[in-house]
């Protein structure tokens, strides 16, 4: 890839690009990056004020008690006496911020919107361009993402490599207070499945927003290929969600100056001596896991193992 300091200044879409959109197709510009990216569907969004989003936790004495407290069968002992304890310097998550500034020449979006509105196209792709952005962040951000903030309890191996159903199961015994949801790479859930056939239990699937799932003990299997894949091996991870459920959230500031949707801004800059006109596009997001035990993954999950089946002939 080219140094970024030796690509060309690209000021807007071209007057020929925006004519063959105009004239050509009635279709919108497709473009194959876009993914349903799942997770940010299913995360509970909270909204933050001033920025920052503080966890308080209780805190455990030295014998990891929470509360003294006394069983009595008989008699009258003495009762302990207690109170609940908070740590003095709660984390906090402060919101991380995706930007761009769009740029679009006038005489584009004035003579080339007949069929298709090419600011709103602008926007609408650039847009696409930064969730991609933000759901990699959102497992690989060296401060917030999941990959990287996962307890060193929480984090375990596979047994022999391919994800088997053992491996699954070992991590809802990490994350067995109302497991929400699997997340990992498509290619993870097919080596899955092949390992689950091949034990003769193949997983049953359910359907969430019209598409389906693969599951396992009724818990989604839910892809994403934004979780890396390094020498044909990824991560699989397990989460419980909700500020209820002291589960993962996402954080996010709505109400911003033009806001298109929650925590998601596209704001006129003005136009230039050019003709080029500006818009800011901005989203402010972060993650917060509220447990500890929120949260586990399974590394070196293997994803190259296949199987030969021998079918009985007649």
């Amino acid at each position: 890839m080219p140094d970024p300091v030796d690509l060309p200044v690209r000021l807007s879409v071209s007057a020929e690009a925006a004519r063959n959109l105009a004239t050509a197709t009635v279709t919108q510009p497709q473009w194959d990056e876009i993914t349903p990216r799942w997770l940010h569907l299913l995360l509970p969004w909270v909204d933050v004020d001033g920025g920052v989003y503080r966890v308080n936790r209780v805190r455990q004495n030295s014998e990891g008690v929470t509360v003294d407290l006394l069983t009595v069968d008989d008699g009258e002992p003495e009762l302990p006496t207690d109170f609940i304890d908070y740590e003095q310097d709660p984390r906090e998550y402060h919101l991380s911020t995706i930007q761009t500034v769009l740029r679009t020449h006038t005489r584009i979006t004035d003579l080339y919107s007949n069929a298709i509105d090419q600011l709103r196209e602008q926007v609408r792709l650039t847009v696409e361009a930064v969730k991609e952005r933000e759901e990699h962040e959102l497992l690989n951000h060296p401060k917030i993402g999941l990959l990287n903030t996962v307890s060193p309890t929480q984090r375990i191996k596979t047994r022999k490599g391919p994800p088997s159903p053992d491996d699954l199961d070992e991590l809802i015994s990490l994350v067995w207070k109302k497991p929400a949801f699997f997340l990992t790479h498509p290619k993870a859930i097919a080596a899955f499945g092949r390992e689950a056939t091949r034990r003769g239990v193949p997983p049953p699937t359910i359907t969430l927003f019209g598409s389906p799932f693969l599951t396992w003990r009724g818990i989604p299997l839910i892809p994403s290929d934004k979780l890396p894949i390094k020498e044909g091996k990824t991560s699989i991870l397990l989460l419980r969600v909700g500020e209820k459920q002291r589960g993962v959230v996402g954080l996010q500031k709505a109400g911003v100056a033009g806001e298109i949707e929650p925590g998601l801004s596209v704001r006129y800059m003005g136009t230039n001596e050019h003709s080029i006109a500006s818009h800011l596009v901005t989203r402010y997001f972060s993650l917060a896991k509220l447990g500890e035990d929120a949260l586990a993954v399974l590394d070196d999950v293997s994803i190259g193992n296949y199987h030969e089946y021998v079918y009985p002939t007649a």
